[in-house]
């Protein structure tokens, strides 16, 4: 039974599904809550934790998450979800990482060879949807699984696979240290799509938190979009210290090259079809769900 219940005398508790740079509105976000009267708590997940069921357990309030994933839920039976309510990226902010550099690389290079792929639902099926974008049969590429994103890297590190596809972060890490070259973004092959979003309980969307929430990060997302990558990355460095400055600096400023935090804080319904348009060609779900089914209506007016 899910109990998707926001404790109004506790801290307004947030969690990202996943750490990286590519979610800083939503982490930038939570350390300016304060501004608008809101105490709030980031937590960072541990290997293995979902932040999906810390919600419906009420041990979060609020997460970084996808529409996919309250498809998949319906589509198990679930009787209740998350709702999501807010637009984080309109790209996908995964990286391919080779192992030499290749200005004149083309996805057709990845046919024969051998991809430490992310086996994350949406990311693979993303990463499949710009394949076939850009003309690469997938049934010719060797897919690894290696498990969590850290499994991923130390693979690679060890001499595993002629690339690997990472989220922005660690691609740029790996590039700075001279351990392996981003020859493509996943985002630059496919359309702008709903890609990551902010859901919670109705009950926390109907308190009285959720307005002041709501304009927090509508500031910090326009602001992480418009200005200096440097400035941005210093206001993330304590949350990445596996990350340098270069690398940090570095994946702020193709996130903002790309275009994953244009727009505005409402999910656009047509990014919403075009990423259910992946998910239906991948066989990700077995049918359609309406808009209103997963997301706020009518929308937010910040």
């Amino acid at each position: 039974m899910y109990s998707l219940v926001y404790d109004k005398t506790m801290p307004l508790r947030m969690m990202p599904s996943r750490h990286s740079a590519f979610y800083s509105p939503f982490l930038i976000t939570a350390g300016i809550l304060a501004q608008e009267g809101l105490e709030v708590a980031l937590r960072l997940p541990a290997e293995g934790e979902s932040p999906g069921a810390l919600l419906r357990n009420g041990e979060v309030d609020v997460t970084q998450s996808a529409v996919s994933s309250g498809w998949m839920e319906i589509e198990k039976g679930a009787a209740e979800i998350p709702v999501h309510f807010a637009h984080i990226n309109q790209r996908d902010g995964f990286f391919l990482v080779g192992r030499e550099r290749d200005d004149d690389f083309t996805w057709k290079k990845l046919e024969g060879r051998t991809i430490i792929a992310d086996h994350g639902h949406q990311p693979l099926v993303m990463l499949r949807w710009a394949a076939h974008h850009k003309g690469a049969n997938w049934f010719r590429i060797q897919v690894i699984n290696a498990g969590s994103p850290q499994a991923m890297e130390a693979a690679f590190r060890s001499g595993q696979a002629d690339f690997v596809h990472l989220q922005a972060g660690v691609p740029q890490q790996l590039e700075h240290e001279g351990a392996g070259f981003v020859v493509a973004s996943v985002g630059e092959g496919i359309k702008p799509l709903a890609f990551s979003s902010i859901c919670a309980s109705r009950e926390f969307i109907q308190g009285d938190s959720f307005e002041p929430f709501l304009r927090g990060f509508a500031r910090i997302k326009q602001w992480v979009q418009r200005s200096k990558p440097e400035e941005v990355a210093n206001s993330l460095t304590a949350l990445f210290p596996a990350l340098s400055m270069e690398a940090l600096t570095a994946a702020v400023a193709r996130c903002q090259k790309l275009g994953c935090w244009e727009g505005g804080v409402v999910i656009p319904p047509d990014l919403y079809a075009e990423a259910q348009n992946a998910f239906l060609w991948a066989g990700g779900i077995q049918r359609s769900h309406p808009y209103e089914e997963v997301c706020l209506t009518p929308p937010p007016s910040v």
